[in-house]
């Protein structure tokens, strides 16, 4: 009975042990480049670039046309990240336009743009 209760004891402190040591820091799966594809818009499938940084704790950066056809970026106005999924919101021809991408893996993300009109994926741009 003895042993019983001690090892009960170093359970629940490895627990809480674990669990206090634990820090609270945001996913960081989304720093980073990224080439974004969106299939089927009425201009074409497009491409974008971007480069997400992390600043007070948010998540920003503009998007980019790697084609040159757009010299101007697209600044991102915000970013809601939720566990693996992330949404990008940006102006585009005077419309807000929605970016919905959730993980596939490490490098590769997936989703829609403007809650399923048109597909898009995502690659980590490795340098």
């Amino acid at each position: 009975m003895k042993r019983t209760c001690i090892a009960i004891v170093f359970l629940f402190l490895g627990i809480a042990v674990n669990g206090f040591s634990q820090t609270a820091t945001p996913n960081d799966l989304f720093l980073g480049k990224w080439e974004i594809l969106v299939v089927g818009t009425p201009d074409g499938d497009s491409k974008l670039v971007t480069e997400l940084t992390r600043k007070e704790g948010k998540l920003t950066g503009e998007l980019k046309d790697p084609t040159g056809k757009n010299p101007n970026a697209l600044p991102i106005s915000n970013i809601i990240e939720e566990g693996n999924k992330m949404t990008i919101y940006f102006e585009a021809q005077g419309t807000e336009v929605s970016l919905d991408l959730a993980k596939v893996d490490d490098d590769h993300l997936k989703g829609s743009v403007m809650s399923g009109m048109f597909d898009a994926t995502a690659v980590r741009i490795k340098e």
